[in-house]
């Protein structure tokens, strides 16, 4: 009998749920927030479009959106792209499917895809009236820029309400 009683303590011991405490340094948040800097390009840099309505088109010319600067930042970076204007347009489009890219600054001031490893790129990654935002990692230590790299879309209507025929874009840093 006492053999029982103890063997029923001790699996009610162990079968019991303990609280875990789960530790969350601010700080570090915090420092990778105030090292990563993100500016938004000149307009003579942003991706060019021609839209008619009642047509089919595409990007007609590749552009900067975001400018990143990370080069401080000691650890791994996520990022949020949103679009933050599809509730103006998208009564006057069917579809719109941007192709988005990233790139890193090398050390001859060039710029060229970002990629996983040395050899291999990331993969393609779209923003849409459908997902409204995409999400990515870069790492730390480096110069970055986000780009429109191709698109294309179906404008049903060139009448935006006084809204803007343009995708207008939002980059943040996503919270850990």
């Amino acid at each position: 009998m006492r053999k029982k009683l103890i063997f029923i303590l001790l699996a009610v011991l162990l079968l019991t749920p303990w609280p875990v405490a789960y530790a969350y340094n601010a700080g570090d948040s915090v420092a990778v927030q105030e090292a990563v800097r993100i500016e938004a390009a000149e307009p003579s840099a942003a991706p060019s479009f021609n839209v008619f309505g009642r047509a089919i088109g595409g990007v007609s010319t590749p552009g900067d959106l975001f400018y990143v600067d990370a080069a401080n930042s000691p650890a791994d970076v996520s990022f949020i792209l949103c679009l933050t204007n599809t509730q103006e347009f998208v009564r006057c489009y069917r579809y719109m499917i941007l192709k988005v890219g990233v790139y890193v600054q090398t050390d001859a001031n060039q710029w060229e895809k970002v990629s996983l490893s040395t050899t291999e790129p990331v993969s393609d990654t779209y923003i849409t009236l459908l997902n409204g935002q995409v999400s990515f990692s870069l790492r730390g230590g480096a110069k970055y820029k986000v780009t429109v790299d191709s698109g294309c879309f179906y404008c049903t209507a060139v009448d935006a309400d006084g809204g803007s025929l343009s995708p207008q874009f939002y980059l943040t840093l996503a919270q850990a």
